[in-house]
């Protein structure tokens, strides 16, 4: 039959000291006796005790110096240790407590104070333990919590972007095509240390992950409008261009309604400002040079570029290099000159980009 009961560990020089320790306390633990701190630490190489009955003054290895070897391994560190000593100075007393000692016994050894302080302990331990897991419990369902409002908050987000791109059937896989480049550009900021400061603020997954809800605005756009199998006119044109005004509002509703909003707030600047332009000649507020968020000019590029590559209902695709030199022709104008510079530095991983895309949905 096993022995549930649990195992001391009692370490002394002293032959009367282990006998009495072992008579005391057999009764109700398992005692396992040890003349020395060496032979201790050799057999805490195999079985972990529930606590340690150590005494301060041996030969060869001191009480310290064994309390100091158990307190470095993390193996042992966490095995409570109570004292026996038959000093009883104050010095040697805080010394133990510095060292990681639970509480001291002194000899000559109560049989009574033996039993209740080991008690006493023991419980203790067995409260920490109960509380830990307690602990950890509680995290696993925060996890689970969080992970699941995540998954939430991604389904709602990509339904929503989906929605979009049903609609405008001619904009194909525009919002993964522009959320890579826009992590191209990212990347590209990082390496050649542009724009550091407001970059190292912004959260950047989360940001990429908020891009696809760039032209959400354009739910409220009438379909004669957005499927127009051709030229807008100039008045078609003017309600187009509500669709970034309609996504500001539509992310700023769902931002009042949830107290987690990070992400919300990224979606809300890809949507009010990708159609600024540089020169304040942009939509809808005509913010001009940095007035313009950092993500919204990120992402006029990022727009601009798939738009020219693209095919539409009033215009045939560009190749990539004709879209290229607009769009540097347009630096300064519509777009930020610093990040154009950039983009035509590493352009051609704007193509690269795409064919990935097309190679994983085939």
């Amino acid at each position: 039959m096993n022995d549930e009961r649990k195992m001391i560990f009692l370490v002394d020089d002293s032959d009367t000291i282990l006998t009495l320790g072992r008579s005391i306390l057999s009764g109700y633990y398992r005692v396992v006796t040890f003349n020395s701190g060496l032979r201790l630490l050799n057999t805490l190489e195999k079985f972990t005790p529930s606590l340690i009955l150590l005494d301060m003054e041996m030969p060869q290895m001191s009480g310290f110096e064994v309390i100091q070897a158990l307190k470095s391994n993390p193996d042992t560190a966490g095995i409570p240790v109570i004292f026996l000593t038959s000093r009883n100075d104050e010095e040697s007393e805080l010394m133990g407590i510095d060292l990681g000692a639970h509480d001291y016994i002194t000899k000559p050894i109560s049989p009574p104070r033996l039993l209740k302080r080991v008690e006493l302990c023991l419980q203790l331990e067995a409260q920490k333990q109960e509380l830990i897991n307690h602990n950890e419990k509680l995290e696993d369902i925060v996890a689970m919590r969080t992970k699941s409002l995540v998954e939430m908050r991604n389904v709602v987000l990509e339904t929503m972007s989906h929605m979009v791109e049903r609609r405008d059937h001619f904009t194909g896989k525009h919002i993964e095509r522009t959320k890579a480049y826009i992590k191209i550009l990212f990347d590209t900021m990082k390496v050649k240390d542009v724009y550091t400061d407001e970059l190292s603020q912004i959260e950047e997954p989360l940001a990429l992950f908020s891009s696809q809800l760039h032209d959400v605005g354009k739910i409220c756009v009438s379909d004669s409008i957005l499927l127009k199998p051709g030229k807008l006119t100039s008045d078609e044109f003017e309600k187009m261009k509500c669709h970034a005004e309609f996504g500001g509002q539509i992310i700023e509703h769902l931002r009042n309604k949830t107290s987690n909003s990070g992400f919300l707030d990224y979606a809300r600047t890809f949507a009010l400002y990708h159609h600024e332009k540089w020169n304040g000649r942009g939509y809808p507020f005509g913010f001009k040079g940095q007035d313009i968020p950092l993500l919204g000019r990120i992402m006029a590029i990022a727009d601009v570029y798939d738009a020219l590559i693209s095919e539409r209902s009033y215009k045939k695709a560009l190749p990539h290099s004709e879209a290229v030199e607009i769009i540097r022709g347009q630096s300064g104008k519509a777009f930020d000159p610093l990040l154009i510079d950039l983009f035509h530095e590493i352009h051609t991983e704007f193509e690269a980009a795409i064919l990935n895309l097309e190679k994983n949905v085939n």
